[in-house]
């Protein structure tokens, strides 16, 4: 049993890219915005470390709006075939353009072009309107490196809380509370 919370995530993540049969770098992050509405989706993680778990998106959607106003969130793995799940809660910033424009080179192409096309989280008329905006895209960069967008970045959630949930039997679950303090990690057991 460790206690370092970031050796016990990566210890569980391992585990779960053996097992989990699609996405299992997928994580439930949930904002809120100005006015306290709540507002929850689905992202990748993209790295992890002491620093905080990253994820990358389009700066202009709803969830880079919510963290504008709320600069805190909240991500959720769920690893079912583990029967396990991580909630880590903290504050959370960009990164920086050179660590976004890194993660973006190493993007799929198609990738690349899609966060040229869209808008996210805007309204869309047709999907033909974002079809042919990838096509314009597609037709600009032919032949070169698509650059990162100037929109477009990654966010780092700086854990101040981490909770390692395992599912027991007669849901005698397993509840290990990891939270940061001045001195370091401290850790403790929450009742199921």
């Amino acid at each position: 049993m460790t206690t370092d919370p970031f050796q016990l995530f990566a210890q569980w993540f391992a585990e779960a890219q053996a097992s989990e049969p699609n996405d299992p770098n997928a994580m439930a992050l949930a904002t809120v915005d100005a006015g306290g509405q709540p507002s929850v989706r689905m992202v990748l993680l993209k790295g992890h470390g002491p620093d905080g778990f990253v994820f990358y998106t389009n700066r202009e959607s709803r969830k880079a709006q919510d963290l504008l106003a709320s600069p805190r969130g909240a991500l959720l793995f769920h690893w079912k075939s583990l029967r396990r799940q991580i909630r880590i809660e903290g504050p959370v910033a960009q990164v920086s353009d050179a660590e976004s424009d890194t993660y973006f080179a190493s993007r799929g192409r198609d990738s690349q072009l899609g966060a040229w096309a869209s808008d996210q989280s805007r309204p869309l008329d047709l999907r033909a309107t974002f079809e042919t905006r990838y096509e314009q895209a597609r037709q600009r960069y032919e032949g070169q490196e698509v650059p990162r967008p100037p929109h477009w970045g990654g966010y780092r959630v700086a854990p101040e809380r981490i909770e390692f949930w395992q599912d027991r039997a007669h849901r005698l679950h397993e509840r290990r509370l990891f939270l940061h303090t001045p001195d370091g990690w401290s850790e403790g057991l929450l009742y199921p």
